[in-house]
This record gives C-alpha cells, structure tokens and sequence, in this order.
C-alpha cells in the first residue's frame, strides 16, 4: 500500500517535471542557466551585509553572519550528506534515469548523480527564511521569497531536480533557518526592529543582478 503510494506520488513528481522542462528557448537557457549560478549573486549577499552593518552592533552583525553561515551548513550538509546517500534518487538528466533522453538540459550540465533534497533549494531558502525572520519587512521578503521560488525552477528547468527534490529541499532550508534563529536571538539579545535604514538595498541590487541577466541572455541570442 504505502509502495503504491509513494510510486504514485514519484510518477506525478516526474509528470510535473516533464511538463516545467520541456518548455524551453534559447533566451531562457542562457537566463536560467546565468540565473542558478552561485557567484552572480555576490552583490546581493554583500547588501544584506551591508543592510546588518548600518542598523546593528557589530557583535549583532557578527552573530548574524555566524547564524548566516551556520543555516547553510546545516542546510546543506543536511541534503547532500545525510539524505542523498541514502535516498539514492538519480537526478532526472542522469544518464542511468530512464527518462534522461526526455530531458531538456543546458550546456551539456547534468549535476551530480543524485538529487534528493536539493541543495540549491535548501540553501537559498535557507538564506530567504531567515532574512525574513531577521528583517520581517514585507517587500524585501516577497523579493528574497521570490528569488529562492524562481531559483527553484531554473533547476527543473535545467533538468537537474525533480519539483520533489525541491520541496524537500525548500523544508530543510526553513527547518534549518528557524532553529539556528531562534538561537541567534538568544545569543544575541537582538529584538526585531520597526524601522530599518536601506532596508530595500538588497531589492536594488538583486534587482539589478536579474536585469543584467535579462541583458546578457537578451544579448546572447541575437
């Protein structure tokens, strides 16, 4: 019974996928390929810094910048050394996954061989999680919500996760920020602030990230 079930859920889980992957262009592989990577997004990561430097303490901002790193770690190792191992689920553009030759990917990028949690997922929600119980300011948690979402599908849209791979992924990284917050606010005495100078720096920048993206893919499929 319980078999069947999980065998209808990963069917499902492999119909979605199928359907997100296989509507792609030219336009979109340099986009999503660009907008997954881990180094474009420096500038956005250096203006939350910069937001925690011009409203905190020092030592505030170095506790946050310790939680910070510790929520990733554990998001991370969480996935890809506890579970993977275990779970054993091929990513879908692995060439043992039967459905490989289905399956969209961009610039000949498989991943790893196996998938389950994501880890993208995991620690970019992570990061969007505890940004908003840090800040709990509405536009810069729909923008940090929003870009965590769209990082999620750039990776279906790849062909490297299964919408599966990313909830799981998503759940790890929200467990992980909430525990590792609750004890930065023990620590660190800090309490949520009403008003928050240059609260929207991180909207700016990343804002700016995706329309230079948006340049770049424009510009490359011309």
């Amino acid at each position: 019974m319980i078999s069947e079930i999980l065998n209808e859920v990963v069917n499902i889980d492999t119909n979605i996928f199928l359907s997100i992957n296989r509507m792609h262009s030219p336009f979109f592989d340099y986009f999503m390929s660009t907008f997954s990577g881990k180094w474009i997004w420096v500038p956005m990561y250096a203006a939350i810094w910069y937001v925690m430097l011009r409203n905190f303490h020092w030592k505030v901002t170095l506790f946050c910048m310790i939680a910070l790193a510790l929520v990733i770690t554990i998001a991370d190792q969480t996935g890809a050394t506890l579970i993977r191992p275990y779970v054993e689920r091929l990513r879908p553009a692995n060439l043992e996954n039967p459905i490989s030759d289905a399956v969209h990917i961009v610039n000949g990028y498989r991943g790893g061989r196996y998938g389950f949690p994501s880890c993208h997922a995991a620690n970019t929600f992570g990061l969007a999680f505890f940004v908003w119980f840090l800040f709990r300011k509405r536009w810069l948690t729909v923008f940090i919500m929003g870009w965590a979402l769209l990082t999620c599908y750039s990776r279906i849209y790849l062909g490297v996760h299964y919408p599966g791979d990313l909830l799981a992924g998503a759940i790890i990284g929200l467990i992980a920020a909430y525990l590792v917050y609750r004890i930065f606010m023990k620590v660190s005495g800090y309490k949520t602030m009403k008003k928050v100078p240059h609260i929207n720096a991180p909207i700016l920048i990343g804002g700016l990230t995706i329309v230079g993206i948006l340049i770049y893919s424009t510009v490359m499929v011309l």
